[in-house]
């Protein structure tokens, strides 16, 4: 049987939909059984996915998020002969195969379509009603996403299947010296509190701003708030807000960190805090447990799940409440050993060889 992947949206972005594409194409390549996999890439780019990994590939002219996209790469692909194609971004072409699986990785852009901007509200809020209907079946990756598949676009139950997401097996605990040395190259000493993602509204970083402030007002900690991520859309609060609050010189900026150092900043961290207003996974938290730092996250959207009992849950509205749970890991140490030991056993749950194996799964039910 021929599946193809799209996997354009790998070359054009670095966020958490091109890991999961890669991630789950280099799982699945030790399970294809009686499958016959064929990766779409983009020709406009440089070839960004693995190689060497014995699956076809196919290269397309169509750009990922164009708006003809629909119909220029259903044309692009109607000789491929495909029995399935599988959309990770979740807008399929509206032709060029026989059955479709698309994966939705969250409806922000239902939810908060002022934070986007007014291209990817059309690109998304456009399109999703009928992406949902045209697809034989929906991979979501949570229990949230179900739930807001089912409510906001009236999706059967029977038509989703909740696949978890799983961090890169780099992300794990480190000797010292490894941890010393990563932190180091950004000229930062173990023990400093993080955020990890887009700078972005639904993200929540000024309300993160404002309860580092209290944590420095009350002595709580003197150590730097480091905030790893690009430049998303409507980002300047952050810094407006960084400037209001007079922690310009207490909080460093980390803009294009590459994956491979991320391990050791995870690790170096005293505590992550995510406290997004939503997240369809909320991979940092994961990524961060698998390195032995403790989470504090909102108790929003999909983060409950991910994290489970491993981590604090805080009102993302309530700042206090978020310097009230951040102090809590700094201050109290038989907590943050529990919650670094329960984040272990929690990260070990989530795996690509189970994402892989239960996406597979998918496929050959469609396929019948």
């Amino acid at each position: 049987m021929q599946i193809g992947i799209d996997a354009r949206i790998a070359q054009y972005s670095r966020g958490g939909i091109r890991s999961y594409v890669v991630h789950l194409i280099e799982a699945l390549s030790d399970l294809r059984g009686d499958l016959d996999y064929r990766v779409l890439y983009s020709r406009r780019r440089d070839r960004a996915l693995p190689a060497d990994l014995g699956l076809s590939s196919v290269g397309c002219w169509t750009p990922s998020h164009h708006r003809l996209e629909r119909w220029a790469l259903g044309m692009e692909i109607a000789r491929l002969g495909l029995d399935l194609l599988h959309s990770p971004d979740f807008i399929p072409p509206s032709f060029g195969y026989d059955r479709s699986v698309i994966t939705v990785h969250d409806l922000n852009f239902l939810y908060y379509p002022r934070f986007l901007s007014v291209d990817s509200r059309r690109y998304y809020n456009d399109q999703i009603a009928w992406a949902v209907e045209q697809a034989d079946h929906i991979l979501a990756d949570s229990h949230a996403t179900e739930a807001d598949l089912i409510s906001l676009l009236s999706v059967p139950r029977e038509k989703i299947t909740v696949v978890h997401l799983a961090a890169d097996p780099s992300f794990r605990p480190l000797p010292e010296e490894t941890v010393r040395k990563g932190a180091a190259r950004y000229n930062l000493e173990p023990g400093y509190l993080l955020f990890v993602g887009t700078l972005a509204p639904r993200k929540n970083v000024p309300g993160l701003l404002l309860a580092y402030r209290k944590l420095l007002d009350d002595g709580v900690t003197d150590q730097p708030l480091v905030l790893v991520g690009g430049k998303g859309w409507l980002y300047e609060e952050v810094f407006e807000r960084t400037t209001a609050l007079d922690l310009t010189d207490r909080v460093r900026f980390h803009h294009d960190v590459p994956d491979a150092d991320l391990p050791a900043l995870y690790a170096a961290a005293d505590v992550l805090a995510m406290p997004s207003f939503y997240e369809g996974f909320g991979l940092p938290a994961l990524e961060a447990m698998s390195c032995g730092t403790p989470v504090v996250v909102a108790d929003r959207s999909s983060l409950p799940e991910v994290v489970g009992e491993a981590g604090l849950l805080v009102d993302p509205n309530d700042p206090e409440a978020l310097a009230t749970a951040l102090a809590r890991v700094l201050s109290d140490e038989s907590e943050r050993i529990r919650l670094e030991r329960a984040g272990l056993e929690q990260a070990h749950e989530f795996s690509w060889k189970r994402v892989a194996r239960e996406t597979q799964a998918v496929y050959e039910d469609v396929l019948g």
